[in-house]
C-alpha cells in the first residue's frame, strides 16, 4: 500500500506539469486554431525566469572582517547577498524564498513574451495549414532553446526550494517531499483558476463563445481577436508558472522545454484537441500511468514500458476514440 501511494503521488505531481502545459496548448489551439510547438519553450523560459531572479537576489557584496583570519593570516572576506545587506532579515527571507517569489516576476514577463510571440509571429499563421504552423513554431522553439543555451550554458542549474519546505512530509508511513506536494496543490489551483475564468467570468464566456463561432461573436461588435491575444498571454503565463515552480524538482536546462513538449502534445491529443477539461484529465491520468509503469516490478515484466506507456495509451485511445477522450466534433477533422 505504501508503494502504491508513493507512485500515485509521483504520478500526480508529474501529471500536474503535463496538465499545466497541455492546458496552455489547448487554450491556444481552441481559441486561435494554432498548433503551437513553441509552447514547451515557454515552460523553459518560466524556469529560467526563476533562475535569473534567484541570481539577481544572490548578487553579493564583499566585506573584510579583521577579527577573523584565514589560515594564511589575512583578514577573512565575508560575502553577503546585497539584498540581505540592505534589508536585513527580510532580505534573507527573499533569498530563501526566491523560487516562489519569482512567480511575481514571471507573470508580467510571460504575458509580455506571449503577447510578442502572438503579435510578432503567430497571427500571420492563423489561416495557414497546421503543418506550416508546426514547422514555424518548432523552428521558433529551437531558436529560443539555442538562445537560452548561449546565455546560461548547457549544464542544468539546480534551484533550491525554501529551506523550510525542503524536507519531507510523513504521509501514513511514507515520506514525500514537501515541494512536490506544493507543486501538486499549485497545479490544481492554477487549473481551477483558468477553468473558473473561462466558465464564470463574462470575459471567459465571450472567449468560449468565440471558440465555438467567432464570426457570430464578431457580428455582436466584440473584438474577439483582442480577447484571443489575451488568452494567448494567459496560456504563456500558465506554462511559465509551471516552469517556475518545477525548478526545485528538475534543474532547468536548455532542453527542458523539448523534454516536456512532445509528451504534452500527446496529452492534448489523448484528452481531445480543443478540450480544456480533456487536457487536464489526460495530463493527470498519463502522469499516474507513467509513474506506475516505472516501478521495478513492472519493468521486470515489461522492460522499457515506462518509456513508451504514454504513447501506447495514446494509440489505444485514438483507435477507440479518434477525437480523444473529450474532443469536440469537427476539431482537426477534414
Amino acid at each position: 500500500m505504501d508503494v502504491f501511494l508513493l507512485q500515485l503521488l509521483n504520478g500526480l505531481d508529474k501529471g500536474g506539469a503535463y496538465a499545466l502545459i497541455a492546458l496552455g496548448l489547448t487554450l491556444v489551439f481552441g481559441t486561435l486554431g494554432v498548433v503551437n510547438f513553441a509552447h514547451g519553450a515557454l515552460f523553459m523560459i518560466g524556469a529560467f525566469v526563476a533562475v535569473t531572479f534567484g541570481r539577481l537576489l544572490k548578487l553579493e557584496t564583499v566585506t573584510v572582517d579583521p577579527d577573523k583570519l584565514t589560515p594564511w593570516g589575512s583578514p577573512m572576506e565575508i560575502r553577503t547577498p546585497l539584498v540581505q545587506a540592505w534589508l536585513g532579515d527580510f532580505g534573507a527571507l527573499l533569498v530563501n524564498y526566491a523560487v516562489p517569489i519569482s512567480i511575481l516576476v514571471a507573470i508580467p514577463v510571460m504575458l509580455l513574451i506571449g503577447w510578442a510571440m502572438e503579435r510578432g509571429l503567430i497571427r500571420f499563421f492563423y489561416k495557414r495549414p497546421h503543418a506550416e504552423q508546426i514547422l514555424v513554431t518548432f523552428g521558433l522553439a529551437i531558436v529560443i532553446q539555442e538562445l537560452v543555451k548561449a546565455g546560461f550554458g548547457a549544464n542544468p542549474l539546480p534551484q533550491a526550494a525554501p529551506a523550510s519546505l525542503s524536507g519531507s512530509a510523513d504521509l501514513g508511513g511514507i515520506s514525500y517531499p514537501y515541494w512536490r506536494l506544493i507543486y501538486l496543490a499549485f497545479s490544481l489551483f492554477v487549473v481551477g483558476l483558468v477553468i473558473a475564468f473561462l466558465r464564470f467570468t463574462t470575459y471567459g464566456m465571450v472567449v468560449r463563445a468565440g471558440m465555438e463561432d467567432r464570426q457570430t461573436v464578431g457580428f455582436l461588435g466584440i473584438d474577439i481577436q483582442k480577447r484571443f491575444t489575451v488568452v494567448f498571454g494567459i496560456a504563456a503565463v500558465v506554462a511559465g508558472l509551471a516552469g517556475v515552480m518545477y525548478t526545485p524538482i528538475v534543474p532547468p536546462s536548455y532542453h527542458l522545454g523539448m523534454d516536456f513538449l512532445v509528451l504534452s502534445f500527446v496529452v492534448v491529443v489523448v484528452g481531445g484537441m480543443g478540450s480544456v477539461s480533456g487536457a487536464v484529465l489526460a495530463g493527470f491520468m498519463l502522469g499516474i500511468l507513467q509513474s506506475f509503469a516505472s516501478m521495478t516490478i513492472v519493468k521486470n515484466v515489461l522492460p522499457g514500458i515506462d518509456q513508451v506507456i504514454i504513447y501506447l495509451i495514446a494509440v489505444i485511445v485514438l483507435l477507440a476514440r479518434p477525437r480523444g477522450l473529450m474532443g469536440r466534433k469537427g476539431v482537426m477533422e477534414n
